[in-house]
């Protein structure tokens, strides 16, 4: 196998295997804040004691989620050399900032887990707030890093060297605003959903007690709730998105739509496959005018199509799937949590268990959802690496024996996950959830 092949796949299957971990380290701290708040203004201890169950886990996932954070940092100098040597001059800013930002975050983890009944109320908010921020403000600045290798700004390149760097002009480039929000939006919303399976595999338990399949309604009502409107959020950020890559970069808009010919009132395309040999896309749904819409917000904004590019320079056609498949994912989530708080709110009725069947599949959904929305974003800026700048290829390293890395990396990450899903059922067993309720006296519960 090529060895930019090999490096490429490699480093994708880390961060593949990192970003699921990283995501519900965002995610489920906004949710705890959430829970906190929600107990110190309505006394209701379920609140507290879902925070504190949130936390352990959370604990657990990022005994995960920093080596596999670290093993992501070395493999970016082991498999790209060439892209690292420019990185070190311009961007390095961002992952030096980090470092202070995942402090913030354990050094307020650390008061929160160990003090949090110790403290006074408005302090116990304001530590797990700082936990959140911590962990938004590490997804921004690493997000960051990619934003400015779609958009790269702060330096020039002369004679194949790194000049008039500028680096606040770097961290600060076009893209972040949209890119970071749209990453922490789908964050929070990967981390409600996972919540909500969670609340909905344990209420489709019968031996629960009434008392606990109450908290673990709560659960899932504020769960389905905060991801509704957190995923209808993230809908709107991806039409930024959408604006932002007609703005910089076309090329990718234009193979995710599979857009060949530059027109005004372009069609969006739903589903069907591109055909690069017709140059055109086939079995699609077609919704006039509406990828104009969504590139400039005018009927008739000129949409660029990939044949105003030169062909070595498209990115993988395969990326329409990919787009189609993440919005589809969205709108999906978007309608099964409508519906089920309008069946909770507006109907007063119980959640039939055929839903609670369905909202099993809403956490893992919502992790595909960031897995192919990240593969969509750096697929799509191929054949670059740095976009216009460097090339994938001229960034890969030179090393051999790339394929036992893979094999021996790829079996590392398949036993990490085995060893965090063991760990987390059996802690959870021997801790179920009414021990931790203050009025909870049934030991039949095994919930989580």
């Amino acid at each position: 196998m090529d060895n930019v092949v090999l490096a490429r796949s490699l480093f994708g299957s880390s961060m593949a295997f990192h970003i699921i971990f990283a995501t519900l380290g965002v995610g489920i701290p906004f949710m705890i804040v959430i829970a906190e708040i929600l107990y110190q203004f309505k006394k209701d201890k379920d609140y507290a004691t879902l925070a504190k169950r949130w936390t352990k886990g959370l604990a657990i996932l990022l005994g995960v989620a920093i080596p596999s954070g670290t093993l992501v940092g070395v493999m970016l100098s082991l498999l790209w050399p060439g892209f690292m040597e420019i990185v070190g001059q311009v961007i390095a800013l961002p992952f030096q900032i980090e470092i202070w930002a995942f402090f913030l975050e354990a050094l307020f983890m650390s008061i929160y887990v160990y003090a949090a009944d110790r403290l006074p109320p408005t302090v116990r908010i304001l530590s797990v707030i700082f936990v959140a921020i911590g962990s938004s403000m590490s997804a921004v600045l690493i997000t960051d890093a990619h934003a400015w290798m779609n958009t790269p700004s702060g330096f020039r390149m002369e004679n194949g060297r790194v000049v008039d760097v500028h680096p606040w002009a770097a961290v600060f480039n076009p893209s972040l605003p949209t890119t970071a929000t749209h990453v922490l939006l789908s964050a929070y919303m990967t981390g409600a959903f996972a919540v909500a399976s969670v609340a909905a595999f344990k209420l489709l338990r019968r031996q629960s007690s009434e008392r606990e399949r109450s908290y673990h309604q709560k659960s899932l009502f504020l769960s389905l709730l905060v991801g509704g409107i957190i995923s209808l959020l993230t809908a709107f950020s991806g039409h930024e998105t959408a604006q932002m890559l007609h703005a910089h970069q076309p090329e990718k808009l234009a193979a995710a739509e599979g857009l060949f010919e530059t027109k005004a009132y372009a069609p969006l395309a739903i589903g069907g496959v591109t055909d690069k040999e017709t140059r055109s896309i086939k079995g699609a749904i077609e919704i006039p005018w509406a990828l104009s819409f969504l590139a400039g917000n005018r009927f008739d904004t000129v949409v660029k199509g990939l044949n105003d590019f030169p062909e070595e320079e498209w990115p993988p056609l395969i990326i329409h799937m990919l787009f189609d498949l993440m919005v589809g994912i969205g709108m999906l989530l978007i309608a099964i949590s409508a519906f089920t708080v309008a069946l909770r709110l507006i109907f007063k009725r119980p959640y039939p268990r055929w839903l609670l069947y369905s909202l099993l599949l809403a956490g893992p959904l919502s992790m595909v959802g960031i897995e192919t929305g990240w593969v969509f974003s750096c697929t799509g800026r191929q054949p670059w690496t740095i976009y216009h700048v460097q090339t994938t290829a001229s960034a890969a390293t030179r090393a051999q024996h790339l394929g036992s890395l893979f094999v021996l990396f790829i079996g590392l990450y398949a036993f990490l996950l085995v060893v965090t899903a063991v760990v987390m059922f059996y802690y959870f067993k021997r801790h179920p959830v009414n021990l931790d309720m203050p009025d909870g006296r049934n030991a039949e519960g095994r919930s989580l």
